[in-house]
């Protein structure tokens, strides 16, 4: 079977730290070219064109396409491959709405094109096994600690603190990624709050309350303020003890020790985006993209101090 020839669309730090690396360790895809307004933003030997309009009018042809834009500009690009039958690739979050993404998963089913809602996360090392484990134990409590530096992880992205940006869930997104594909029912936000500083239009951190249709209690807190050890952890507490996910589910404690698998959260998407094309399906779960939109929904925003970078 040839491979299958994929385009990276936006060149920014997560395509050449990510993407770049798990499409050459991946036989399933050929790299046929990249695109960015930025001209050095290309890879050597391989095509470079200003955008997406003039990769599809002057080539090289295309079978996928990978979006790692920012979201709010993600869905005319996932449009317009859809529209051409190109399968597509959405970087997380898929889009900068719910109704965007709704919209392209049915333009998807229309044309044939697979569609590909990423979310790296839940192919970090230890959430298979977490979410097997849970499988089986009565879910007592929950809390989800994700605080880092945004200085460090989102430096000078303008962004992100736009609408449609997230602001902190656009890493908080992650947890929720794992958390409503490891436990066994779905949950919903009761209450929460939104820090937004008093200079930005999204949140630097958020306190949320959710409860899942049993009635455990999920507690969720979000900081970009977090300087020095940075803090990527679910916690879940059964009737068997705790299981515990932390440095962002790549290592799974449970109560018989630890275990710390290889990280292959990118060649694991890979190879579902390659399975899905092969097999003429979608994968297209927005839930987490729900809970976010809940958050700006029902929490109280509170005005916090200017964010500078």
């Amino acid at each position: 079977m040839d491979p299958i020839r994929i385009g990276i669309v936006g060149m920014g730090k997560i395509a050449r730290d990510q993407h770049l690396p798990a499409i050459r360790g991946d036989a399933a895809f050929s790299l046929a070219a990249t695109v960015s307004p930025v001209a050095d933003q290309g890879v050597a030997g391989v095509p470079h064109l200003p955008s997406l309009d003039a990769l599809l009018a002057h080539g090289p042809a295309v079978d996928a396409v990978a979006l790692c834009t920012p979201p709010q500009v993600r869905y005319d690009l996932a449009a317009q491959a859809l529209a051409r039958g190109i399968h597509v690739f959405l970087e997380k979050p898929p889009g900068a709405t719910l109704a965007e993404v709704d919209a392209l998963e049915a333009h998807a089913a229309k044309t044939g094109a697979s569609l590909f809602a990423a979310w790296h996360s839940r192919f970090a090392a230890g959430v298979a096994p977490a979410r097997a484990w849970l499988a089986e134990r009565q879910i007592e409590r929950v809390s989800i600690v994700w605080r880092e530096d945004v200085r460090v992880w989102h430096p000078g992205q303008a962004w992100i603190w736009e609408p449609g940006g997230l602001g902190v869930f656009d890493p908080g997104i992650n947890a929720l990624s794992i958390a409503t594909h490891i436990l066994p029912r779905p949950f919903f936000l009761r209450a929460g709050t939104l820090a937004i500083p008093a200079n930005r239009a999204a949140p630097i951190a958020a306190d949320l309350s959710f409860r899942d249709t049993a009635g455990t209690e999920i507690h969720m807190d979000l900081d970009w303020r977090q300087t020095g050890a940075q803090s990527w952890d679910i916690i879940v507490e059964t009737d068997a003890g705790t299981c515990k996910l932390s440095r962002g589910g790549a290592v799974l404690t449970l109560p018989s020790g630890a275990e710390h698998n290889e990280d292959r959260e990118y060649p694991g998407l890979y190879a579902r985006f390659a399975t899905l094309i092969h097999s003429g399906r979608s994968d297209v779960d927005t839930s987490p993209l729900k809970l976010v939109a809940d958050a700006f929904l029902r929490a109280r925003r509170d005005t916090v101090e200017p964010f500078n970078d």
